[in-house]
């Protein structure tokens, strides 16, 4: 039986980019384990505080109805904000720096338009308004929940326990 786990993330956020390798090591682990991506910002705009990622959220739904292999796409955005330091606000300077992963010209169409906006706030809301999500990296899976706390990572042996108790039956 397939278990559905809600990853909830920020690509603005050093603490879900540990949470995401962590998760991708230990997936081998838990073959029944599918992953619905819950991409949300952790200070949504108008708030000025720290780098805005709605542009890479808007990015990862276009990615995601193109077929572009997601993890890929994920590492690409957590490389261009946390390591690279690219000027991830600019749909331009953005577009040109996926152009080797999916069709640029029609990515930065797309994020010009506003074509996914509404999905990136329904998001936000989803995480925050609905899931009870305080701080990211977030997990639900079967009624069961792992927060992070602020400023603190959750570790791979925290998150392994979880997916071990939250398997479905």
């Amino acid at each position: 039986m397939i278990c559905l786990l809600e990853v909830f993330f920020d690509y603005a956020c050093p603490y879900c980019l540990k949470g995401h390798r962590n998760l991708i090591e230990s997936l081998p682990n838990f073959p029944d384990v599918e992953i619905i991506w819950r991409p949300c910002e952790s200070h949504p705009r108008p708030e000025r505080y720290g780098i805005h990622s709605d542009l890479c959220i808007q990015g990862m739904f276009f990615a995601k109805e193109h077929g572009i292999d997601l993890l890929v796409y994920h590492e690409r955005m957590y490389d261009l904000v946390l390591h690279r330091r690219v000027n991830v606000e600019n749909a331009d300077i953005l577009a040109k720096h996926v152009e080797d992963l999916l069709d640029g010209k029609a990515f930065l169409e797309a994020l010009k338009s506003g074509k996914y906006k509404k999905m990136q706030q329904k998001a936000n809301h989803y995480a925050f308004g609905q899931s009870g999500v305080w701080v990211v990296p977030a997990y639900r899976m079967e009624g069961q929940r792992l927060d992070s706390i602020e400023d603190v990572t959750i570790t791979k042996k925290q998150l392994e326990t979880f997916l071990q108790n939250s398997i479905c039956e």
